[in-house]
């Protein structure tokens, strides 16, 4: 009876799920500079890459006829791939069919093949 372990459920320790695979230790203040020169490198670089952007202006007045010129795109191609899917559904469709008649006409002509068989060797 001493080796049987039955679980406290008033145990509160779930609440905090991932508590033993966090790292505790401290980051050293070397580690912390070199982060921050870091984040300071690729701030300035993307500050830079918009700075070489041109005419940034004139992108941000057209931000909204582009979106609609955008829309209007795609709600033509939604039609254009309902039609292109509506002719792959149609060639597929009468292809299942060609090879359902074909398979039909052979079981056909297997069936009257026996009777003729059948007939002649009697």
């Amino acid at each position: 009876m001493a080796d049987l372990k039955i679980p406290n459920l008033n145990k509160n320790s779930n609440k905090y799920f991932f508590k033993k695979k966090l790292t505790l230790r401290r980051k050293s203040k070397s580690k912390l500079i070199n982060e921050s020169f870091m984040m300071i490198f690729f701030s300035s670089l993307i500050v830079y890459l918009n700075y070489l952007i041109p005419n940034k202006m004139l992108i941000f007045k057209n931000l909204l006829v582009n979106f609609n010129k955008l829309f209007t795109n795609v709600f033509d191609s939604v039609s254009y791939i309902y039609e292109i899917c509506l002719s792959i559904f149609i060639l597929f469709s009468l292809f299942f069919a060609l090879i359902l008649i074909i398979g039909s006409f052979s079981r056909i002509l297997k069936v009257v093949k026996r009777k003729t068989s059948r007939l002649n060797l009697k």
